[in-house]
């Protein structure tokens, strides 16, 4: 099935209620990081074009399902217009009738934003009454918030059972795109690069993956529970001893399915890691085992030289995770090696969310890559395959 987008449908005049993601990050009132306004622009632009009244709402923050000054969104609102070219109307609520008498006067083209709608509890609680009087706003919902359509919540799913037409925008249509299509029928070979810290966060995708990829790369924390499924010991490093018969598993079934399956040949490793402190202490590169006392934090020249030439090969490329502790300086050279390789390669690459995406910012190659997945964990459900609520409650063609 496929969904419906915001070019299925003519949207001229009415009023439409546009889920963005707007959760950016905020210090003292300024934004950091305008990522996610940017990625919401050619929906808004596309329906002030058509004569849409654009109604936006969005969550930032955590604040509970109470009213908080410190998680409002209107230095979004500053910014949208900014990068608009024209006014955005921010009214200090979410629901009621002075929202409804600010909606009332808006004209064709004119860019309303709603305040957090998670002042309310009852939006992650996707109460029926909450999402009824989100709808009352408007005639028609674009859901373009891909970061949180794995949530069942009263303005990614809930007010789609009283609005028509529900569409996605043309985030979502890309991020489905790119997660789905391109994964599930890529050009060959497809190499899934796989990092971060817990296998237990991952393991759904590495089976989900082992059914589509050509090599699988494995970095990061993880790699360290796979050390421990081949019989190598691991010093300190941070480690699942749990999990050990679930990458065992994994090896198998790669074996079984004629799937490269690439972990490390060495690491560094540091004698006093302090995250907060941003230090490594000591460091040394081991092959193989780690002795104890020492604490895995990044893959060595070796391994970055195997992995680089796997993805130089490739024509997809699948990142998720970064490769080692990457926001210390004494430990990010594996991953910025990984995100340098992906960039120049002519594969189709696509970064799958959360730490990668920050990782590659980091490493200065962020415009040199096909495709950016702003979702962290609605990316890595869907890349399991599991429905997500903010997609399966649109319409479908």
């Amino acid at each position: 099935m496929a969904t419906k987008t915001i070019k299925d449908v003519n949207l001229s005049g009415k009023r439409v209620f546009v889920r963005c993601d707007f959760n950016v990050p905020l210090k003292d009132g300024v934004i950091n990081d305008d990522s996610r306004i940017v990625a919401a622009l050619p929906t808004i632009k596309l329906l002030v074009e058509q004569g849409a009244k654009v109604i936006l709402a969005s969550h930032l923050g955590r604040p509970k399902g109470e009213k908080n000054a410190k998680f409002t969104l209107s230095p979004v609102a500053e910014e949208l217009a900014k990068q608009l070219g024209q006014p955005v109307t921010f009214v200090e609520d979410c629901i009621g009738e002075e929202v409804e008498a600010e909606v009332a006067k808006m004209g064709e083209g004119e860019v309303l934003l709603l305040e957090n709608v998670r002042f309310y509890a009852g939006e992650e609680k996707n109460d029926p009454e909450f999402a009824a009087a989100l709808a009352k706003l408007a005639d028609a919902f674009v859901n373009d918030a891909f970061g949180t359509a794995h949530r069942a919540h009263a303005s990614t799913a809930g007010v789609a059972k009283y609005l028509s037409p529900c569409v996605c925008g043309l985030l979502i249509e890309k991020e489905l795109a790119y997660l789905g299509d391109k994964t599930a029928n890529p050009e060959r070979p497809l190499t899934v690069i796989l990092g971060g810290a817990k296998v237990s966060d991952k393991i759904k995708v590495i089976d989900a993956l082992l059914e589509k990829a050509d090599t699988i790369i494995i970095g990061g924390a993880m790699a360290y529970t796979f050390a421990l499924a081949e019989g190598r010991t691991v010093g300190e490093s941070l480690s699942e001893p749990e999990f050990i018969p679930t990458a065992k598993a994994a090896l198998a079934k790669a074996k079984e399915k004629g799937v490269k399956f690439l972990l490390p040949l060495d690491n560094l490793a540091g004698k006093d890691l302090d995250f907060g402190a941003g230090t490594v202490g000591e460091t040394k590169i081991f092959e193989g085992n780690i002795d104890a006392g020492w604490e895995g934090v990044d893959i060595g020249p070796k391994s970055i030289e195997l992995f680089s030439n796997e993805v130089k090969n490739a024509k997809t490329v699948l990142w998720n995770g970064p490769m080692g502790i990457f926001e210390i300086d004494a430990c990010n050279k594996g991953t910025f090696a990984v995100a340098k390789t992906i960039a120049e390669s002519d594969a189709c690459s696509i970064i799958g969310g959360g730490d990668s995406v920050k990782a590659i910012k980091m490493a200065g190659y962020g415009d040199q890559v096909t495709f950016m997945s702003t979702g962290g964990g609605a990316s890595l459900e869907f890349l399991e395959g599991k429905e997500l609520p903010g997609v399966t409650a649109l319409d479908q063609a």
